[in-house]
């Protein structure tokens, strides 16, 4: 293969990208490469990976649907860390004699 003319079609396809980081979708390959799966990448990486026949980019409606799938995961896994946080508070016996007798009192 001719560098120069494989470096030549690789900036031309970078330059044709307009997005710093954009969506591809993966090409079934012979080397195992698995079909439909989207990520998203800097420009130059998606120009080497179409330029090789591995991606291709994806549709906006592919770009929004994948945006869309990461930000919910992004919440998702926020909520379980949350949820995962315990907390505990130490009530000294004279406290707890305290809170009781105020609930008694409140229930009079």
């Amino acid at each position: 293969m001719d560098l120069r003319a494989f470096y030549q079609k690789l900036r031309k396809i970078e330059l044709d990208i307009t997005d710093a980081h954009v969506v591809t979708v993966s090409n079934e390959t012979s080397d195992g490469g698995k079909a439909g799966h989207k990520v998203e990448v800097t420009r130059s990486t998606a120009a080497r990976s179409i330029l090789e026949g591995r991606a291709r980019l994806a549709s906006p409606e592919e770009t929004a649907e994948f945006r869309s799938s990461v930000e919910q995961a992004r919440q998702e896994a926020e909520q379980k860390a949350e949820s995962q946080k315990i907390q505990v508070s130490v009530v000294s016996d004279a406290d707890l004699r305290a809170l009781r007798s105020a609930a008694k009192a409140e229930k009079r």
